[in-house]
């Protein structure tokens, strides 16, 4: 069986504050807020999704925002170290000058003869905007945003994930998804989908801080794109040969998933492409109101009455 993921679907982390959180990815980074619900598993928290103009797979970065004291997490081997979002080579110096009006600490390297800006979000999560060429990226421009949409992030450009070691995780990488070791730099390993496209680049280094700690500040797994649930069965059974333990196909509303954590640590997430965040909201109104799947309407009332105070993200245009 030879199976192939494209690349990243979405990246979902652990915030604190639900408001600095959307300040933050709205405001600063300019992404549309495309939609708000609850972490199905535990429903007195909030998941917010943000994207671009239409929340389209592979430019979706979630959080779950744990506002409770005493759960912050630690980075550590078994985790995602960085999320990059591409970027047009022109925007460069927009970026750094953004995110330093904004108070954001960035710093500025070169890597794969690619610029890379460096710096973490309001909970320490880390983050790079990488200077890509822009032709095989396609991300929905969101006409309402703070940002110019020349400017605007593109989608993912890759991860990093934090190993103490490579082999396990390289395995799962290569003879599972599909992916090929295309070189490495400064410990760094790089590893491109075959069938290449916008977010279809993971690059693992290893570390020796340790096993993380899941929490506030870290990231809790990453996503790459099945085209279908029955393409979800083929990857269930090809977890399964390679001697992980898959979940069952798992209803999230917007996609379908099925879960594994890898030998290194990390889990994760095969997520379908449909049916998408429009499927409960208009597309001028994505992220509005809290939607909820039907399974859980009946507990509405219950469920926003113990949801924390959140006043949604600034909203206004680049031009206002």
């Amino acid at each position: 069986m030879s199976l192939h993921t494209p690349g990243l679907h979405h990246v979902t982390a652990i915030a604190g504050d639900p408001q600095a959180n959307a300040d933050f990815y709205v405001g600063t980074l300019g992404l549309r807020f495309v939609k708000k619900t609850v972490n199905h598993d535990d429903t007195g928290t909030y998941h917010f999704y943000f994207g671009d103009g239409e929340g389209s797979p592979g430019t979706n970065i979630t959080f779950f925002p744990w506002t409770d004291q005493g759960r912050e997490g630690r980075f550590g081997a078994g985790q995602t170290q960085t999320t990059a979002y591409a970027i047009p080579p022109e925007s460069v110096d927009y970026w750094r000058d953004r995110l330093e009006s904004e108070g954001v600490d960035v710093e500025s390297e070169a890597r794969f003869d690619e610029t890379v800006l460096r710096f973490a979000d309001p909970d320490g999560i880390e983050l790079e905007l990488v200077a890509a060429d822009d032709a095989e990226f396609d991300a929905t421009p969101w006409e309402g945003g703070p940002v110019p949409t020349e400017h605007q992030l593109r989608g993912f450009y890759n991860v990093t994930l934090a190993v103490d070691g490579f082999g396990p995780t390289e395995t799962i990488l290569t003879d599972v998804l599909g992916y090929e070791r295309e070189g490495g730099i400064d410990g760094r390993r790089r590893y491109r989908s075959a069938t290449g496209g916008p977010g279809s680049i993971v690059d693992l280094v290893e570390t020796d801080a340790g096993r993380g700690r899941m929490g506030v500040g870290t990231v809790h797994h990453v996503a790459f794109v099945a085209e279908s649930v029955e393409e979800q069965e083929q990857w269930r059974a090809a977890y399964a040969e390679a001697g992980l333990s898959p979940s069952e196909v798992i209803d999230r509303k917007y996609f379908q998933s099925i879960y594994t954590r890898e030998p290194g640590g990390i889990l994760f997430e095969m997520a379908t492409t449909g049916p998408g965040f429009t499927e409960d909201e208009a597309l001028d109104e994505l992220g509005e109101r809290l939607a909820l799947p039907e399974w859980l309407e009946d507990e509405r009332e219950e469920i926003e009455a113990k949801l924390p105070a959140f006043d949604g993200p600034p909203v206004g245009s680049s031009e206002d």
